[in-house]
């Protein structure tokens, strides 16, 4: 037996014994199932995905039913996942599903790449799953495996460190049992080999493990090098009604909360009145200004100061504008939120 053959058959050993096999995408492996689940999985924890997927395929249990849907309703099933882009991609690679295949997915980890927001890993993950044809994986549980077992140096952002990852999990990935394999490497990494306190006591491939061997195993995969976050500050303007309801408006499609409803934006707290004398002609009955707190994307940090303003009647002007609706949280509208507003309209509900 080779190394690569043995690397992989103590792998699918471990995985017969201790793998997970009752996650509730490992039923009925269809690719649109494996490619949601997939798209969620990614930087997001097996035990917050599973509510949301669950949910996702309650609403829309094929691919038909999620290009026929509107953004508003895909986004606000995915509210508090985080990472908006993969919905809005989720929806448009659905729409484009029907559209282009007559609602067959590609069978080939070229032409689902072809598809918005899905690369190469996540492509492999469908042939591998859903398919059962041997296709190879790199998500970060893999990756960090692959970086302790071989002792790779460097952060796997870097293209040499990256390919070099490739090439090690093409070697690695077996002819046979291509599905189980990915799907035991996936779990390997998620429960024992993790990132910070890892169990290499239970681990299969410890016998030859060089970051264990040499005690490095925190080393590996290298950490991408720090930089300072710069910071950015913000006004939310929260313009509140008599009965409750709060006024949002719809972001533009791409960029920051990109499609998501958010409060209205100032420079200043004190333009609040201002705001609102412009927009509508009202005066505020009354400005409350909120204590500022943090919200951190992964290329700033965005501070913000919730600016609360009570009016006594709704301005009619509004209720004429498709990009703006008073929310109300006693019956509220299925749309996507960005988590900073849910937050601030639950503290805000009545």
């Amino acid at each position: 037996m080779d190394t690569s053959e043995h690397f992989a058959s103590r792998v699918l050993s471990w995985y017969d014994r201790h793998g997970r096999k009752n996650l509730p995408w490992q039923t009925d492996t269809t690719p649109y199932r494996v490619w949601v689940s997939e798209i969620m999985l990614q930087q997001t924890q097996v035990k917050t995905v599973i509510p949301y997927f669950e949910r996702f395929m309650a609403a829309f249990p094929a691919v038909q039913n999620l290009g026929e849907a509107g953004q508003d309703q895909v986004l606000h099933l995915w509210t508090g996942l985080g990472y908006y882009a993969r919905a809005r991609n989720l929806h448009r690679a659905a729409q484009q599903v029907c559209s282009e295949f007559g609602g067959t997915f590609p069978e080939t980890v070229e032409g689902l790449m072809e598809l918005p927001g899905i690369g190469r890993s996540t492509a492999g993950a469908i042939v591998s799953i859903a398919l059962q044809r041997r296709a190879v994986i790199l998500d970060g549980n893999v990756k960090r495996v692959l970086a302790r077992h071989r002792a790779v140096e460097g952060w796997p952002g870097r293209t040499a460190v990256h390919k070099r990852l490739w090439q090690i999990a093409d070697d690695h990935t077996p002819s046979e049992r291509s599905a189980d394999y990915t799907q035991a490497m996936m779990d390997l990494g998620a429960t024992l080999c993790t990132r910070a306190a890892p169990a290499c006591e239970l681990c299969p491939l410890g016998s030859d493990c060089q970051a264990l061997a040499s005690g490095t195993q925190r080393d590996h995969p290298g950490k991408k090098p720090r930089k300072t976050l710069p910071v950015k500050q913000t006004r939310f303007l929260m313009v509140s009604a008599a009965d409750g309801a709060v006024l949002l408006e719809k972001r533009p499609a791409n960029g920051i909360w990109g499609g998501l409803w958010c409060f209205p934006q100032l420079r200043e707290a004190d333009e609040a009145a201002g705001w609102c004398l412009d927009r509508w002609g009202v005066e505020p009955q009354a400005i409350d200004v909120w204590e500022d707190f943090r919200h951190t994307f992964s290329h700033y940090h965005l501070d913000i100061r919730p600016v609360h303003v009570r009016l006594g009647t709704v301005p009619l002007a509004v209720m004429e504008e498709q990009d703006q609706l008073w929310y109300n949280s006693r019956q509220p509208a299925e749309i996507g939120l960005a988590a900073p507003v849910a937050a601030l309209l639950a503290h805000l509900a009545p």
